[in-house]
């Protein structure tokens, strides 16, 4: 009896030495299989009332002489894997092999694209400013030269909160307010979230926009289209086609939308561009001398002209992305293509 006990504390001490290095749980089956219930240690104490009286005594006080040395290894065990920080052992975890990639995250297509706007604009001296999104009507629509009863407010199917608070419908009013604040000359970008009620293949009730503003003394049209020229061969490629066609916007005079060759077909006529070989990408004009009315500007010594560009429209294009429910479909298998 007095062999079996010393064969097991020497193997259970080596065995708890051992377990440090394979955490809480292989320790504590330790503990089970010796001093537990069933374990080898409790049966040699349970079995001590079967042994000849003189030995019951050296017996008794050697099996709880090892009992105590053993809890004790145990709790000492127990300490280094928790300030190890171990507290499981995985049951089949080779730590030997090598660590597994876990996966990445990348930004949103359409964020990278507004950062490559702004950054191409500001490589142009463009700085980036920035307003609410729930905007006046006042800022939203009246200093835009676009008063209540003017049928441009047709144009856009606007999220109103009460008859004088809205959500903004474009980036626009960042300008009016930036004007408000800083007097000529002025050269920003206003980039940020816009909200129309519309929502289909093409459309979604919330996208983003990317609007600029340059006002000086002798800012004319010929500055906005070589801005924009190179802003276009930019973003796409210096061999891009552009043109300028008359339009009407009621903040600018005169207007105009600017067309890039398809990307898709290179200009020979295709679906995307319905066979024109163009597509348009953004508006543009020379600021109305209504709108420097409104934020105390003299037309008559200043000019200036403004854009603005759809950013997931331009997104589409530079990815060939048909449909722009993609982009908020948070589809894993589209999002790592980017």
């Amino acid at each position: 009896m007095l062999d079996r006990l010393e064969t097991i504390r020497k193997e259970a001490l080596v065995a708890i030495e051992a377990a440090k290095d394979k955490g809480k749980e292989a320790i504590e089956d330790l503990r089970v299989k010796i001093t537990g219930r069933k374990g080898e240690l409790t049966e040699i104490l349970k079995s001590i009332g079967t042994l000849p009286p003189e030995q019951r005594p050296k017996v008794g006080q050697l099996a709880n002489k090892y009992k105590k040395e053993i809890e004790s290894a145990i709790r000492a065990a127990l300490k280094v894997v928790e300030e190890r920080g171990e507290t499981v052992c995985i049951k089949g975890l080779d730590p030997t092999l090598p660590g597994r990639r876990l996966p990445t995250g990348s930004l949103h297509p359409v964020t990278s694209v507004m950062e490559e706007v702004c950054a191409i604009f500001n490589r142009m001296g463009f700085s980036v400013a920035q307003g609410p999104e729930v905007e006046l009507d006042f800022y939203n629509f009246e200093a835009l030269n676009i008063p209540p009863d003017h049928p441009a407010r047709d144009m856009q199917d606007t999220f109103y909160i009460d008859a004088k608070v809205l959500l903004r419908t474009h980036t626009s009013p960042i300008q009016i307010r930036t004007m408000e604040k800083i007097a000529p000359p002025l050269r920003i970008i206003a980039p940020g979230k816009v909200y129309r009620c519309d929502s289909d293949v093409t459309h979604t009730p919330m996208f983003h926009q990317v609007e600029g503003l340059m006002v000086d003394t002798q800012v004319s049209f010929a500055d906005l289209k070589g801005i924009l020229t190179h802003f276009i061969h930019e973003i796409f490629s210096g061999s891009t086609g552009v043109r300028f066609r008359p339009s009407f916007f009621p903040f600018t005079e005169p207007s105009a939308e600017v067309d890039i060759q398809c990307v898709i077909c290179g200009g020979k006529g295709c679906r995307v561009c319905s066979h024109t070989g163009w597509l348009e990408v953004l508006g543009a004009g020379l600021v109305h001398p209504a709108v420097f009315r409104h934020v105390g500007y003299d037309a008559e010594q200043y000019s200036g002209f403004a854009f603005g560009l759809g950013i997931e429209r331009i997104t589409m294009l530079k990815y060939g992305i048909d449909d722009l429910r993609l982009f908020f479909d948070n589809d894993i298998r589209f999002l790592t293509q980017f």
